[in-house]
């Protein structure tokens, strides 16, 4: 059988995600999208409530106060001009600035003062009349801060809904990204399951994989049944968890692709790999697991958990199969390694057999 190759044990990838078409460890933990959605949601909540920090409210007091003072100094026409220009800037400034309502009342009824004051300090204008007037601008100045009052809540309530319908699609791309990686992982071992590998072949097939070439690699775990009973689920359990990190591990390209294909079985596809390079890849993954020396005393062939591999080829210069073929090929040299006495590599050939 030749030396043994010491491998590390490798423990399963509890939370896996996939780089590109291939599932990777993911040993940080990544906060979800959803998550800073709603903090910052709170976040404009608060600050909506909140006066702009640095904003000095006193400043509108003074400029009114200013433009009512010139129009009373320079006296007949520009009196009333002036006290009219007043209510218009405190309006304007009600209806432009975003302030809060406190303050907008206040400028409000500032405005409002200021001009019944001097109207009723104006020679030319009787008293009920400036009662009057001040009445009508009041009605008018009322409506407007209402007007702007709901123009704010609405604009308020419209922004933090468009924020928690962000927040709800962003949870909702993580929710499904998740299901899809669970729907792709094996829940065990933690690498890419049947379906996900029966997808990826499709794939890679549909691309042109058939042209360039290909190996697959069919494992089994020898007297894996006989561990179970002599050892119990658990301890099995463990070993398949072991062996999936073994093989992951040996497995250094990103474009190859390992999968456990069902019970103790695991498919490798190794594109662009001729038949001398996968027997040498079949070989090493072998003698890791042999070498990690892992409890199957119930076992014919070795105290220890060992490994039986069929691998199957697809040149470029051959005609072109099927991946189900090229798989069913590689399942047939698994059942000649079997035949053979196990935990050996067995290339598909029909006349002899290559270990």
């Amino acid at each position: 059988m030749g030396g043994l190759v010491g491998c590390a044990d490798v423990g399963p990838q509890r939370h896996p995600t996939f780089k590109g078409d291939r599932p990777v460890d993911a040993c940080a933990r990544v906060h979800p999208p959803a998550r800073r959605s709603r903090h910052r949601l709170r976040l404009a909540k608060t600050a909506s409530d909140r006066a702009p920090e640095g904003l000095d409210h006193r400043r509108p007091v003074f400029i009114l106060l200013s433009v009512a003072l010139v129009g009373v100094s320079a006296g007949g026409e520009f009196h009333e001009r002036h006290l009219n220009i007043m209510l218009f800037v405190a309006i304007t400034a009600i209806i432009i600035f975003s302030i809060p309502l406190t303050w907008t009342v206040t400028v409000a009824a500032m405005a409002l003062g200021l001009y019944l004051f001097f109207q009723l300090l104006n020679p030319s204008l009787e008293t009920g009349s400036a009662v009057a007037a001040a009445l009508f601008f009041a009605s008018g100045i009322i409506a407007t801060v209402v007007a702007r009052r709901t123009m704010t809540i609405l604009a308020q309530k419209s922004f933090l809904l468009e924020l928690r319908d962000r927040s709800r699609v962003a949870e909702l791309a993580d929710a499904n990204a998740r299901l899809e990686r669970l729907a792709r992982t094996d829940p065990l071992t933690g690498i890419a399951n049947r379906r996900w590998m029966m997808e990826t072949l499709n794939r890679l097939w549909s691309a042109g994989m058939d042209s360039r070439g290909c190996a697959m690699l069919m494992c089994d775990i020898d007297e894996f049944k006989k561990l179970n009973d002599h050892l119990g689920h658990a301890e099995g359990d463990r070993c398949l968890v072991k062996v999936a990190g073994i093989i992951q591990s040996s497995v250094k390209r990103d474009r190859d692709h390992v999968a456990r294909y069902g019970g103790e079985e695991f498919l490798i596809v190794l594109p662009g790999v001729d038949e001398g390079e996968a027997i040498c890849m079949a070989e090493r993954i072998r003698r890791s697991v042999e070498a990690a020396s892992l409890p199957n005393p119930a076992s014919r062939i070795s105290p220890y958990v060992t490994l039986s591999i069929g691998v199957a080829t697809q040149s470029s210069d051959e005609r072109i199969i099927s991946p189900e073929q090229l798989q069913n090929q590689a399942d047939a040299a698994l059942y000649l390694a079997k035949q053979a006495g196990r935990n050996r590599v067995v290339l598909h050939n029909p006349d002899r057999i290559r270990q």
